[in-house]
């Protein structure tokens, strides 16, 4: 079996083991990063495509005859054609659960650094503050512990229930959040209703139609003022514009983003605006540690080694 990884180094930084993956096939080509242009060469003769934001629409799947497996490096799949794959007999694999401990902290890094103005403090260190405090600390901006606070996850799956076990331990008050239009489950509270006791929410629901700009200018005037939100899932369930506009108005605590609606944000995003009060910004490098793209790794010659023995694991079609 020969497997083509098409873009290797949204993966790997050189840091990986790859022994796993060669082992499971019999051939291995990785390019570092395809072209559009250059899918349908790279995969004409392949046995297995592995792949992780490269397009394998319905056209360029029709020309590669000897497909048999298709890798996502990813849980999402909105990449492939999988229509187009499930008409070819072409089955789908994804990875899940791989990158839990790495979101899960750096949702908590998000709380902790908006509740303690951590940046704040920073840019007052390197601009000479505390030589010329009148005492032995600076206190000039808020600092406010987690422990006490109740937190709202939306969305109660493998990440949500992972920051959860994080916070518990900080000593937060967890609550879950009952998403719109589905049913209630044990222990959920509606969203709305939940949206003004938070003092912090945490979003880690899948992007979908029901939850497109979930978080619209109405639901975030429905927070507490001093309330945190936190979104290490996906940019398009903010309106980012109306959040931008809390934010500056001072109807919002503040906003700890690891994800914008279009990445990478070449044409500018609202929430990347120099002005915008308590928002931190990160390169959606949440889910990237060095452990989780290895479990990941080893995820995907997981999946490969099931379905040569015929017995194929996270299937989506």
């Amino acid at each position: 079996m020969h497997g083509v990884f098409l873009d290797r180094a949204s993966l790997d930084l050189g840091d990986l083991d790859f022994s796993a993956l060669t082992h499971a096939l019999d051939r291995f080509t990785g390019y570092a990063a395809t072209a559009p242009d250059e899918v349908a060469v790279r995969i004409r003769g392949a046995d297995i495509v592995i792949v992780n934001k490269v397009v394998l629409d319905a056209a360029t799947l029709a020309t590669a005859a000897a497909l048999k497996l298709i890798c996502v490096a990813a849980t999402g799949t909105n990449n492939v054609d999988l229509e187009a794959a499930r008409a070819r007999g072409i089955p789908v694999v994804n990875c899940r659960g791989y990158g839990t401990p790495a979101v899960a902290q750096h949702a908590i890094l998000l709380m902790l650094a908006l509740s303690t103005n951590f940046l704040a403090y920073q840019r007052d260190l390197a601009g000479g503050a505390w030589p010329r405090a009148a005492q032995f600390c600076l206190l000039d901006h808020p600092i406010r512990e987690l422990a006490g606070k109740v937190l709202a996850v939306v969305g109660w799956g493998e990440l949500g229930q992972g920051t959860a076990r994080l916070a518990e331990a900080f000593g937060m008050d967890v609550r879950i959040a009952q998403l719109p239009g589905r049913p209630a489950g044990p222990g959920r509270v509606p969203l709305d209703e939940l949206l003004a006791l938070a003092d912090v929410v945490t979003l880690h629901c899948p992007l979908n139609d029901t939850t497109r700009n979930l978080f619209d200018a109405a639901r975030l005037a429905r927070m507490k003022p001093t309330a945190l939100l936190i979104n290490t899932a996906r940019g398009g369930l903010v309106d980012e514009a109306a959040l931008a506009g809390a934010l500056r108005a001072g109807r919002l605590g503040g906003a700890g983003f690891d994800v914008l609606s279009t990445e990478p944000p070449r044409a500018g995003n609202p929430l990347l605006a120099a002005d915008i009060p308590n928002l931190i910004v990160t390169p959606h490098n949440a889910w990237g540690s060095v452990e989780s793209r290895q479990r990941m790794l080893g995820q995907i010659a997981e999946n490969i080694r099931a379905w040569r023995g015929g017995s194929p694991l996270r299937v989506v079609v």
